[in-house]
């Protein structure tokens, strides 16, 4: 009887540490997603910039403030990022 204790506390220990470390990948992947999402972004507003500089059309405008810039909370499909 005492053995089955055994087997279950350490079934369950061991189930802990796998939540645990489930917990930690799922937040680390959310972090990462966004910050791919954000350096899309960034990468398309650069190529822009590089457009208009070799195509010799007036200087850029100054960067909008990081309020006005849309948040990256939900689903961005691409064709809206390719705009």
């Amino acid at each position: 009887m005492t053995l089955l204790w055994c087997v279950t506390g350490a079934s369950l220990l061991a189930a802990l540490m796998a939540l645990s470390l489930a917990r930690r990948s799922a937040k680390r992947l959310e972090q990462i997603s966004q910050m791919y999402w954000e350096l899309k972004y960034q990468n398309g507003e650069l190529r822009v910039r590089l457009d208009r500089l070799a195509g010799g059309t007036a200087a850029p405008q100054e960067p909008a403030p990081a309020a006005d810039r849309p948040t990256l909370d939900g689903f961005v499909s691409l064709a809206s990022i390719k705009r």
